[in-house]
């Protein structure tokens, strides 16, 4: 039976159309899951389940009826958690209550409260306020009060987004494990594939145009348990039809490139376009970490944040820095960029010790940190005309416009960083390290502030980059995916404080590497598992002793 319906929906802003010809109909108790990238109209549909929007053109009705207004029978958890900062926990599900159920007796009420409170496993939490809970247990109390309204359908938009991920995993079990005992109909917007996987009955796909796309029937038993998934046929076969069915929509042939990069050499000694010119540069133990230690003062004594980090890289090797959160991942990096200073042992750069920051070693941040006044062309042209001083003006111009037009960007460099969106600016950043023609190039999750589907795009910018240059790159991220398509070496690193290599996973996948193909190479789910089981034991702050790491042969010098 139908619950919510859409017939031949279309909406637009303005004269900017955002969806177009919907027709979809939401099953009594399904969990159904829209998938798409950004800008595809997702939450502008759900919106419009909740009320919250009027179709430009066409119906919207639930169970028979036309969709008006905002209803208690539809119940919406945001993205933000848009809980009131003076009420506690408790005080922000009453709301709910308060407002469905006004002529229900208080001791009931706070009954009802206590349930849905204890359900999202807040109990311990009731009498905290917001400014006292993590992000994961903000969004959990916007799950909890959106369920005490005792709603016929919830509306979950994006709810996990902005939380790290292994918050936003063990949330998403919550979700399911709630979703099974009541068997409420479910409507979640999403742009992460495995989220899709774990809590859908039916994804639907939306397509970069507004339209509806292809429909996934999800048949994998519940309850879902990630790691046993990782080796269920099943579940490779659809995430790889899910994953290439939206990349071949809305990644595929972006970028196009015209110009050739100009016969010049940076300050530092690395010509970018002529290739036997590396020739002086070492080979083997081409960055060198040698019993690298970082210890903060603290009012209660020295603190040691990494020790003992040793790690050997040869010249062009990609490596992959992953861990739990406050394992030193970016410290490590900050130390390689000059930018923190070394307590203990040595870094040293083709044969040199670091210190200080160096154009030769560029940085890309989370944040991009463009100027905002300044275009797309002249942030990446600050330092390429530092770098290139006896350069021409045209020549330093070809510089800028190459790596502009590689990263996609070929028709928006004369656009001011303030007028694009996030992952353009990341764009602008991936191109101006760059163009520095770096000795090494040093990746602090660059995409971590993007949604899933965008990551993806600009993986694939990063990759196509990298391998026009086979810059020694480090990655520091917390995606297993992403460690693993990037990487020749997966470095894991165990829990702060004293944090160190606990493992190093060598990953032999070819490339030139895309998304689709590693998702069907035999060997790529063992990778993903190793990596996943030594994450698993470091789990909620666990410290096991550490593993050896494996030795690495050293190629010669």
């Amino acid at each position: 039976m139908s619950v919510l319906a859409f017939q031949n929906v279309s909406k637009g802003f303005g004269d900017t159309p955002v969806l177009r010809d919907i027709n979809l109909e939401v099953r009594e108790g399904e969990f159904l899951v829209l998938l798409g990238f950004s800008g595809t109209g997702k939450t502008t549909l759900i919106n419009m389940m909740a009320g919250l929007d009027r179709p430009t053109k066409g119906a919207v009705t639930f169970k028979g009826q036309s969709v008006t207004g905002p209803g208690p029978e539809r119940g919406v958890v945001f993205q933000n958690y848009s809980l009131m900062p003076w009420l506690t926990v408790a005080g922000n599900v009453r709301l709910a209550v308060d407002a469905i159920f006004p002529k229900m007796g208080a001791r009931q009420k706070a009954e009802k409260v206590a349930h849905y409170v204890q359900m999202v496993g807040l109990s311990h939490a009731a009498s905290r306020r917001p400014a006292e809970l993590s992000g994961g247990m903000r969004q959990r109390v916007n799950v909890a009060r959106a369920l005490a309204m005792n709603p016929e359908v919830l509306l979950l938009d994006e709810p996990l987004s902005a939380l790290d991920a292994l918050t936003r995993a063990n949330l998403a079990d919550e979700i399911e494990r709630i979703w099974e005992a009541d068997r409420k109909t479910c409507v979640l917007i999403t742009n992460d594939v495995d989220e899709a996987i774990v809590l859908a009955d039916r994804i639907i796909a939306l397509n970069p145009d507004g339209t509806l796309g292809a429909q996934f029937e999800v048949t994998i038993p519940r309850p879902r348990d990630r790691t046993a998934m990782n080796h269920d046929q099943t579940f490779k076969q659809l995430r790889s039809e899910v994953t290439t069915y939206l990349m071949e929509g809305g990644i595929e042939a972006k970028v196009e490139g015209t110009r050739l990069l100009p016969n010049v050499t940076p300050i530092h000694g690395v010509p970018i376009a002529v290739a036997d010119a590396q020739k002086g540069m070492i080979k083997g133990r081409f960055l060198d970490f040698s019993q690298l230690h970082k210890v903060y003062p603290t009012p209660k004594g020295p603190l040691t944040v990494v020790e003992d980090f040793d790690l050997k890289i040869d010249r062009g090797e990609f490596i992959s820095l992953i861990g739990h959160s406050g394992c030193g991942k970016s410290t490590v990096l900050t130390m390689a960029a000059g930018l923190n200073e070394i307590s203990k042992g040595a870094i040293k750069l083709d044969g040199r010790h670091v210190e200080g920051a160096d154009p030769e070693r560029a940085v890309v941040f989370q944040s991009p940190n463009l100027f905002p006044w300044l275009t797309a062309k002249q942030n990446v042209a600050i330092g390429v005309d530092k770098v290139y001083p006896k350069a021409s003006q045209a020549e330093r111009q070809d510089v800028v416009e190459y790596y502009l037009e590689r990263v996609g960007l070929a028709d928006a460099m004369d656009r001011s960083a303030d007028d694009l969106s996030n992952g353009m600016k990341q764009r602008v950043g991936i191109a101006r390290a760059f163009a520095l023609s770096p000795k090494l190039l040093l990746l602090d999750e660059p995409f971590g502030m993007l949604d899933s589907l965008t990551r993806w795009e600009l993986q694939e910018v990063l990759m196509d980059v990298w391998s026009r240059t086979k810059v020694t790159a480090i990655c520091v991220t917390h995606d297993v995916d992403e460690a693993i398509l990037l990487a020749d070496r997966v470095v894991m690193m165990t829990n702060g404080p004293h944090a160190t290599i606990g493992k190093i996973t060598s990953v032999d996948l070819p490339r030139p590497r895309t998304r689709k193909a590693l998702l069907e190479h035999p060997n790529y789910y063992a990778y993903r598992q190793d990596v996943l089981d030594f994450l698993e034991e470091y789990e909620h702050g666990a410290q096991p002793k550490p593993k050896s790491p494996a030795p690495k042969p050293m190629a010669a010098e």
